[in-house]
């Protein structure tokens, strides 16, 4: 078997430990006599696979026992109407900050169903900054303050947990959840759809402390009232079965791997050698403001943008694939997800030194 170093932004690579696993299990689960895809959602197997799954996720974020753990379809998508629609409580308003292109499809549902105040934008500046906490505008009437925590186009990523002014906070963590140590009690709800950092595409995470949920929006479709899914243990239908098998598997490989300080500690060096390599280069560049780099998504540019195509011509004949940048920036992007080896970071930098020697 040979593996490429898959850079793609999501879905994204696996741990290939838990590729081997799931492969190894793909026709029969332990003496089961078939495949998890196969089993009924119901059934004393599969509703263990499922527990397993939440208790690990517990266990590795120290989620507080007055936190509901749902496991949804819709993607963080599905989330941007589902949240509204579950947290207003009554109210009419809710509070967002703007630092990239996932903030703005956050904020853009949000406004069929609230009047949004926005609270930050670092459009002016190109989604290239976050914008002070300082200088936010909360509305202290609002139900809710909504930040992205990495905007994985842009490349943005707060290093700390925002003041949320005594509202509720609410995160969009769909790239960088499990990426370092986190203190949940901060928040309100965190939301993550697990094709970037988590898991394969077709499940998505909601974590939500239980007295922000019950009272949802007059007409929300029973399958987005997070009450009922805590109520049928996200299974009010047919969950995706396969994929939290899949999630279940990921979260067994990190706690395997020493858990979130451990993993933070290889993420910090990965993405440390990879920005020095081009901030050291005159023939490279990133736009992001060195406070609010992301440890995940690491974009950059060339100045003759020529030799783009041939950049990833040769990338991709040494093994590097899916290094292109989102088409509305354009340039790379290296997604350096949990699993990512460090030997993948390695091998761009090298590559990135010799396309240089021979073009630059």
């Amino acid at each position: 078997m040979s593996r490429i170093y898959n850079f793609s932004a999501g879905p994204s690579m696996l741990p290939t430990a838990v590729l081997e696993q799931a492969r190894d299990e793909l026709c029969e689960w332990h003496d089961t006599g078939m495949s998890v895809m196969e089993m009924s959602h119901r059934s004393k197997s599969y509703v263990g696979i499922a527990e397993q799954a939440e208790a690990n996720l517990r266990a590795l974020l120290a989620i507080p026992s007055n936190y509901k753990v749902l496991f949804l379809q819709g993607g963080a998508t599905g989330q941007f109407a589902a949240i509204p629609m579950n947290l207003l409580r009554g109210k009419s308003s809710t509070c967002y900050v703007n630092t990239g292109i996932w903030s703005k499809k956050a904020i853009s549902e949000a406004k069929r169903f609230s009047s949004v105040t926005l609270s930050a934008s670092a459009e002016a500046d190109n989604f290239t900054t976050i914008p002070a906490r300082s200088g936010w505008a909360v509305d202290p009437e609002a139900a809710y303050l909504h930040y992205t925590s990495n905007e994985t186009i842009g490349g943005v990523e707060f290093q700390d947990i925002p003041d949320a002014g005594g509202l509720p906070l609410v995160v969009d963590m769909s790239s960088n959840i499990l990426s370092r140590p986190l203190d949940i009690s901060r928040f309100g709800l965190i939301y993550a759809g697990a094709q970037k950092n988590m898991g394969p595409a077709g499940i998505t995470v909601v974590i939500v402390r239980d007295d922000l949920i019950g009272e949802v929006l007059p007409g929300t479709p029973s399958i987005f009232d997070y009450q009922q899914q805590a109520d049928n243990g996200s299974m009010l239908n047919t969950p995706p079965t396969y994929p939290w098998y899949l999630l279940g598997l990921v979260l067994a490989w990190l706690r395997g791997q020493g858990g979130l300080v451990a993993i933070e500690a290889i993420n910090r060096r990965k993405s440390t050698k990879l920005y020095q390599a081009i901030d050291d280069s005159p023939f490279y560049s990133n736009p992001v403001d060195m406070a609010c780099r992301s440890r995940m998504n690491v974009p950059f540019k060339i100045a003759n943008t020529d030799l783009e195509k041939t950049f990833i011509a040769e990338a991709m004949s040494a093994g590097l694939a899916n290094l292109e940048g989102h088409r509305s920036v354009g340039g790379f992007r290296a997604s350096i997800y949990n699993a990512m080896p460090e030997s993948g970071v390695d091998a761009l930098i090298a590559f990135m030194a010799e396309f240089e020697r021979k073009y630059g």
